[in-house]
């Protein structure tokens, strides 16, 4: 694979879900019998957030597939919708397409840079932006900047939703100025992350959510609450005081992407 060595491991739980690995790091988990099965926390959040954009089908943009689990859901759970998939793995792509198929009703991937992509896209063509795109555990390049953050909006139509997936660890100095870019490119931004990482007592996920109409802060909060590893939903005031003085990430100041510790490789 571009990316390292994948290998596909069968759920000896159910008879046809799989976890796909790229150098041991977990990338994705598919219920093929059952696309409403979201094994990760972190997608069980992309789902609640799409679960609470207005009813009917979908244009969907994703950025980084793998075995395409969030594509799978929206398209059991929204009929009609149509997406398409950003991934820059070819040969992972291949893989999933040999092994778990990727006949999916709407549902286009194509083998691409992000970034490189997002040019391509039209203003106003999208409903649901997700960048979920990791190499060799860390995110994509460049897919978190001031200048990437902007293209996403523009492809959006209003009310759309942008969500994102990043990693951070103690004091969560990276995630801080994501936070900031975001919140210089959309007026209205939340996160959604277990406990333990929002006060830095460990390495994990962190969801963004943006928009430039309001989002579904109440029902996103109980939801998170009442899942069954309850999550905090950080919005309004307490959000501006996580991204405390962070500034925003621009292609010309864009850190590196945070490493997990060697413990934490199959987590994610």
């Amino acid at each position: 694979m571009r990316f390292g060595t994948a290998e596909l491991l069968r759920d000896a739980d159910r008879a046809n879900a799989w976890l796909v690995s790229v150098d041991g790091v977990a990338q994705s988990y598919v219920d093929l019998d059952d696309p409403a099965n979201l094994e990760f926390d972190y997608v069980r959040r992309f789902g609640d957030v799409v679960d609470h954009l207005p009813p009917g089908p979908l244009d969907a943009l994703h950025i980084g597939g793998a075995a395409c689990t969030l594509p799978r859901y929206v398209a059991a759970s929204r009929p009609g919708s149509r997406q398409l998939v950003f991934d820059a793995d070819g040969e992972l792509v291949e893989l999933v397409r040999a092994q778990l198929g990727l006949r999916v009703p709407g549902l286009r991937v194509r083998v691409t840079d992000g970034r490189a992509g997002l040019a391509t896209r039209r203003d106003d063509t999208a409903d649901l932006v997700v960048v979920d795109a990791f190499e060799r555990a860390t995110l994509a390049g460049g897919l978190a900047t001031w200048e990437a953050t902007t293209e996403i909006a523009r492809i959006l139509r209003t009310p759309g939703i942008y969500l994102a997936n990043i990693t951070d660890g103690a004091g969560l100095p990276f995630a801080r100025r994501v936070l900031a870019t975001l919140r210089e490119v959309f007026p209205e931004v939340l996160l959604l992350a277990d406990p333990a990482v929002l006060k830095g007592r460990r390495f994990g996920n962190l969801v963004f959510t943006a928009s430039a109409a309001p989002l579904p802060t109440a029902e996103l909060t109980q939801r998170a609450a009442s899942a069954p590893f309850p999550t905090s939903c950080v919005h309004g005031a307490e959000l501006r005081k996580l991204a405390g003085k962070a500034t925003p990430i621009t292609d010309e100041d864009a850190p590196p992407s945070p490493q997990p510790p060697k413990d934490a490789l199959g987590l994610f």
